[in-house]
């Protein structure tokens, strides 16, 4: 793909169409093609698009950031620079960016392919504030994703490959984490099976893909999907259900 898009819903059933076109990975005078995993995050009033993308003159994916003052666009790159880039780390690939800003204010990037890695971002969202380090999770390949509940730390990953989901927890977000097993299992013909979790007017949601709805159409065509997620008493996370009717509309 050359694009990234935005579906909206108040009731997780009910899904627009596309907006116009979020972001091309022509906004990124650097960028050479394929507009991969990406997240967007609120801060002060700011959406902040952080994006895997092929670089130019860099072997392999970088990460960028795009700015908006709307969750729709348009967007504009915050830098005109990379993020990350590959000479910077010893990854396979800069993909799969997820961003988390704590509960004391400080913002998080995690990202990786081979490797998790993570940093500090520095308040401006756009630039890292201090060393890149790394995290060491049992099986991991790549989409890392994270998140927090009841002040403890969700760290999810695919596993493997064909990619299954594993997460990990911790009462720090620079650890230690403890692996505490699967989520998801293979997702149907999908090779790659990555996850975003999301809380929405009081449930919490498990965002993922499969190829169901062209599976005669190769692996990496890839069909969006949402099931509940449902935490133990003691914080762990169930196994997620996969189900062909998905949720519920919510009020």
């Amino acid at each position: 793909m050359h694009n990234w898009f935005c579906f909206s819903s108040d009731d997780m059933v009910t899904w627009t169409e596309p907006t116009p076109i979020l972001m091309n990975v022509k906004t990124f005078s650097w960028a050479k093609d394929d507009a991969w995993a990406s997240q967007v995050i609120e801060r002060d009033g700011k959406f902040y698009w952080y994006a895997a993308i092929e670089h130019a003159t860099i072997p392999g994916k970088a990460i960028g950031v795009g700015i908006s003052d709307n969750p729709t666009g348009p967007f504009v790159d915050a830098r005109g620079t990379a993020l990350v880039t590959n000479d910077m780390i010893k990854a396979l690939d800069d993909i799969d960016p997820t961003v988390m800003i704590d509960d004391d204010g400080q913002a998080w990037l995690f990202w990786g392919n081979g490797i998790c890695y993570y940093a500090k971002l520095k308040k401006n969202m756009i630039e890292l504030d201090g060393s890149i380090k790394t995290i060491t999770l049992p099986h991991y390949t790549e989409a890392p994703w994270i998140h927090k509940r009841d002040g403890g730390y969700y760290l999810s990953y695919a596993y493997e490959f064909p990619e299954k989901i594993a997460y990990a927890m911790s009462r720090n977000i620079e650890g230690p984490w403890i692996y505490k097993g699967i989520i998801n299992e293979l997702a149907g013909n999908s090779n790659t099976n990555h996850q975003a979790i999301i809380d929405f007017k009081g449930k919490s949601y498990f965002i993922y893909h499969n190829g169901a709805l062209a599976a005669d159409e190769g692996r990496f065509h890839r069909s969006v999907c949402i099931d509940y997620l449902y935490y133990n008493k003691d914080g762990t996370i169930k196994r997620v259900v996969m189900t062909t009717e998905g949720v519920k509309k919510v009020k």
